[in-house]
């Protein structure tokens, strides 16, 4: 299916979902409420099946953050971009690592240099940084003392 129809058909499926228009792939806005049960949704739906998470990360826009997620389905062969806003004062999300394995390290990598708390997910720390590291240097608000790099 092409970007118009599965477009029209997420639309139907999720009713309160908005929409980025242009681009490759088809931009689907999600509520954190509605989150876990549209993913499992999108995953385990005939018309979907987007069975592979092939990339997961988050945009600080400094009033909030975005998680991003790509997913695509190897049935179909079609893909799509799955964002919920989070707050930045307290940024968490339930994992997906239960949906798509995939996620599990790409949640951890975020969780480091975001800060997002990724509820529920079983491996929960630092993936690349030391454990003494403070803050979390891809925020925008990050300041490096040492490099002095400021955004």
């Amino acid at each position: 299916m092409n970007n118009e129809e599965l477009k029209l058909k997420l639309s139907e499926q999720y009713p309160t979902a908005t929409f980025e228009e242009g681009g490759e792939w088809v931009n689907m806005f999600l509520e954190p409420a509605s989150f876990i049960t549209s993913a499992l949704e999108l995953k385990n739906h005939p018309d979907f099946h987007f069975d592979y998470l092939f990339c997961l990360t988050c945009v600080d826009w400094k009033t909030h953050l975005n998680m991003v997620y790509h997913l695509t389905s190897t049935k179909h062969r079609h893909a799509m971009v799955l964002k919920v806003k989070l707050d930045c004062n307290k940024p968490e999300i339930e994992t997906v690592c239960n949906i798509w394995r995939t996620a599990e390290f790409h949640e951890r990598e975020v969780y480091e240099l975001f800060g997002v708390n990724f509820l529920n997910h079983p491996d929960l720390r630092k993936l690349l940084l030391t454990d003494d590291f403070v803050g979390f240097p891809l925020r925008k608000d990050f300041e490096d003392p040492i490099n002095m790099i400021r955004l």
